[in-house]
């Protein structure tokens, strides 16, 4: 039996919350239902979810807000927008801080649900582009594993992958320390410096089977890979 798909689902409206969940779960999804923003910002760090469902509209923390904060430490998780507005400004504001789907108020289920798997199926051909060779090892970003010469598997954790995607992306390049740590810590104060210097040297042990992989600190500046 497959495993079901994680959804997180915040929205406010109780009954309409509730509708959408048991909906969902009818069709193989593992929905965590928050009502609130912070709540649901907390619950997407804790429960690694792969698509999420926002109301725009919420107390303590609105959709937006709630999408802005969870894409500056994920830029691939999907999320769909649920919105009573109609305006384009609206619309536009949501595609430009990264929703990728937009659904308006009252919609019927089987929309909902066919653009889930939509959005869920672009993630998985875009996902298998994303395996980088790197010296000897392969990288697989979306699985967050380092594989070396074919046959040991390093499991890195959320930040740990996606430090090491940046770090590749800008190859033989500097890296601004204070760029990425607000992009993956959301802040560059002292003690988030200071836990990035341990996840490099983490990223160090994990790569040091090649010896033609180094990570560079660059005093004053931030990081460079280089091969």
């Amino acid at each position: 039996m497959a495993d079901k798909i994680k959804l997180l689902l915040a929205e406010d409206e109780a009954a309409l919350g509730q509708i959408i969940k048991e909906s969902l779960e009818t069709r193989d999804f593992d929905v965590t239902l928050c009502e609130n923003g912070e709540k649901a910002f907390e619950k997407y760090k804790t429960e690694a979810p792969e698509i999420l469902v926002l109301d725009v509209m919420m107390p303590k923390k609105d959709g937006f807000t709630l999408a802005k904060d969870i894409r500056a430490i994920d830029d691939t998780i999907p999320i769909i927008f649920l919105t009573a507005k109609s305006q384009t400004a609206d619309v536009v504001e949501g595609f430009s801080i990264g929703g990728n789907d937009y659904l308006k108020k009252p919609f019927s289920m089987e929309e909902l649900i066919i653009r889930v798997h939509n959005l869920l199926k672009r993630k998985q051909v875009q996902s298998a582009s994303k395996v980088i060779e790197i010296g000897d090892y392969m990288f697989d970003f979306p699985k967050q594993q380092l594989l070396y010469k074919n046959d040991d598997v390093q499991q890195l954790t959320h930040r740990e992958a996606h430090l090491l995607f940046h770090l590749i992306k800008n190859k033989n390049q500097v890296l601004d320390r204070s760029l990425i740590l607000n992009k993956l810590w959301g802040t560059d104060d002292f003690f988030s410096a200071r836990s990035m210097d341990v996840f490099i040297t983490k990223l160090r042990k994990k790569l040091k089977k090649d010896e033609k992989i180094q990570i560079i600190n660059v005093r004053g500046y931030g990081y460079k890979l280089t091969i």
